[in-house]
């Protein structure tokens, strides 16, 4: 089967998944990314933070896990759709990795300020591994004009066992 089928179908089986967690929340907005109430400028404290970039595997993986799981909503080029879905290029939400890791985990209801525009819509909780997500956000993180270095699996880990 041709690569853009398969992309057409895990997007409309992505696209139902959202829709029924919208719906079964009681949220009647689209999905998109959200984060805590607290403030983007907050450093993470789970663990030390890589500056160095990621390996160009963990870049290729991260941009697979992107494709599949990410880009209905964020968009290629990262943008986002504005109002509705935050960007994740440039963005100031980035600065809190362990927000960002611990979005991905648990997801999130409720307002979310991103780059100074207010988002207020649900993001469902990602089923993907340890692995699957310090390899997406590393390639997030150095993609669309981030620089933040690789997102470790042990970062993961450390958030997640947070609960």
């Amino acid at each position: 089967m041709p690569i853009f089928i398969k992309t057409a179908i895990n997007i409309m089986k992505r696209n139902l998944l959202v829709f029924l967690t919208v719906l079964s929340s009681g949220v009647f907005t689209l999905y998109s990314c959200g984060g805590s109430n607290q403030p983007a400028t907050e450093s993470s404290s789970t663990a030390v933070v890589s500056s160095a970039a990621p390996s160009a595997e963990v870049m290729a993986k991260g941009e697979e896990v992107f494709k599949k799981t990410c880009i209905v909503c964020h968009q290629a080029t990262g943008l986002g759709i504005p109002k509705t879905f935050p960007p994740l290029a440039k963005s100031d939400f980035l600065v809190n990795r362990e927000n960002v890791i611990n979005q991905v985990i648990k997801g999130k209801t409720g307002e979310l300020i991103v780059n100074g525009e207010t988002y207020n819509n649900t993001m469902p909780p990602q089923n993907l591994s340890d692995e699957d997500i310090a390899a997406v956000l590393s390639y997030v993180y150095n993609s669309f004009g981030n620089s933040g270095g690789a997102v470790s699996v042990d970062e993961v880990k450390a958030v997640r066992a947070k609960g």
